[in-house]
């Protein structure tokens, strides 16, 4: 089983026309997940309760976070995962609070030299535009932390504004439609960016070779 995680608050949301007016993180995970050919759990953060780490260090006995919320089961998955899709986006110029929280907490996992997630296969999935992508480079670093197997591969993807669909951007000189497209009476469906064919084209080939690398670890 691959498991793919999205740590964005945003679900796929469309129109009526089938555009994408949010989501493209949660989008690009399942996408990938579906293009493997293998069998495929997907987990979305949105709505779920992922706290950080509280440096309690209860854990060091027993590689066990005590805090109580979804982290734990989500945590289980991920042991049970042939591979994991990470997905993230960039938010302020680094990963999203989220997605950091998650990471973090992989920390429980580390004492006593156990590493349960030691070279577990992975690819990862990032969102949003940021220069340098942190986003991926802390995702690579945690990653490392846990000794899982370098990324068979990384998709970049740029995300949607939330200026878009906030119900306050064509008019908010702050945000990124007005720097766009200036100041609207109305935002109009072909203003809103969409994955770029390119992008899915990438993401058929990490797919497929990541599928590739499961099948042939059975």
């Amino acid at each position: 089983m691959i498991l793919g995680i999205s740590t964005s608050g945003r679900q796929t949301v469309r129109d009526e026309s089938g555009r994408l007016l949010k989501g493209v993180n949660d989008r690009m995970v399942k996408y990938v997940l579906e293009k493997t050919g293998e069998e495929y759990e997907y987990v979305s953060l949105a709505g779920k309760t992922i706290n950080g780490c509280q440096a309690c260090l209860v854990c060091a006995k027993d590689n066990v976070c005590v805090i109580d919320d979804d982290w734990a089961e989500i945590r289980d998955k991920m042991f049970e995962a042939n591979a994991i899709v990470f997905g993230a986006p960039n938010y302020y110029g680094m990963i999203n609070a989220r997605g950091h929280a998650f990471l973090e907490r992989t920390f429980s996992l580390r004492h006593r030299e156990r590493f349960p997630l030691a070279g577990k296969l992975n690819a990862i999935v990032v969102s949003g535009s940021a220069e340098n992508n942190p986003a991926e480079n802390y995702i690579r670093k945690m990653f490392r932390g846990n000794y899982m197997a370098e990324p068979v591969g990384t998709i970049h993807v740029s995300g949607i504004a939330q200026c878009y669909t906030c119900g306050y951007g064509e008019k908010c000189a702050a945000g990124a439609v007005v720097s766009r497209h200036g100041f609207l009476d109305e935002i109009q469906p072909w203003m809103i960016p969409q994955i770029q064919p390119d992008v899915f084209k990438k993401a058929d080939i990490l797919a497929q070779r990541l599928g590739s690398v499961v099948r042939n670890n059975k």
